[in-house]
């Protein structure tokens, strides 16, 4: 098991989450979003499952190992109000964390044999194309984080914002660049949406797709 944090804020941003968890296996961070880009992540938590030869046995997909315990109206009160809605809003979006699981084990226990294995052209058939669109939206987000870490933060944004319109089901790239410009993700100046508008615009059971197992 690795697992790897997709934030270019690097360890000042994910770090003291990694710290919290008390990982015990290997915990990576990807500052350059260098694994979606190869691989196709587009929202997190993603699972990839890689064999013992380095071979793709299960493309990117969406990877809950647990359900999320509901916040209580206690907790919800304590917090910004945004991010008390974006909790709220968060407990509607669809995941099926015990049939993962369950799969992952089988995985595990049998390997090659297990059927949830898929064999490589099941894994290109179900991999997204690279077309131009998405290619120059990689692009984009590519030279917006070179902008970002370089001091030049206002510059990144139309960068940003085009990587957005390029590659719009892509919420690694919304995510990251909301962060930049409010941690919390709710509304700024600076783009036309935020995390909480998105999710409610094309309905919070659409924020993953079904896990086809």
């Amino acid at each position: 098991m690795v697992s790897i944090a997709l934030d270019s804020g690097g360890a000042d941003a994910a770090g003291p989450w990694i710290d919290r968890a008390k990982t015990t296996h290997p915990a990576l961070i990807d500052e350059s979003h260098v694994l979606d880009e190869l691989l196709g992540v587009v929202n997190v938590p993603t699972g990839i499952w890689v064999d013992e030869r380095g071979v793709i046995v299960r493309p990117p997909e969406p990877a809950f190992p647990w359900r999320p315990r509901a916040p209580s109206e206690e907790l919800l009160a304590a917090l910004p109000a945004i991010t008390a809605e974006q909790l709220r809003e968060a407990q509607k979006i669809r995941i099926d964390p015990d049939r993962y699981t369950a799969a992952l084990r089988d995985w595990v226990a049998h390997g090659a044999r297990s059927r949830y294995a898929l064999s490589p052209d099941e894994v290109l058939a179900r991999s997204r194309p690279r077309d131009m669109d998405h290619s120059r939206a990689a692009a984009c987000f590519e030279l917006a984080q070179h902008l970002q870490r370089a001091g030049n933060g206002e510059d990144a944004v139309s960068w940003f914002r085009q990587a957005h319109a390029l590659a719009p089901e892509n919420w690694t790239y919304k995510r990251q660049a909301w962060s930049l410009a409010d941690p919390l993700q709710g509304p700024t100046n600076a783009y036309d949406s935020d995390w909480l508008e998105e999710v409610r615009r094309i309905g919070a059971e659409n924020y993953y797709p079904p896990l086809e197992l």
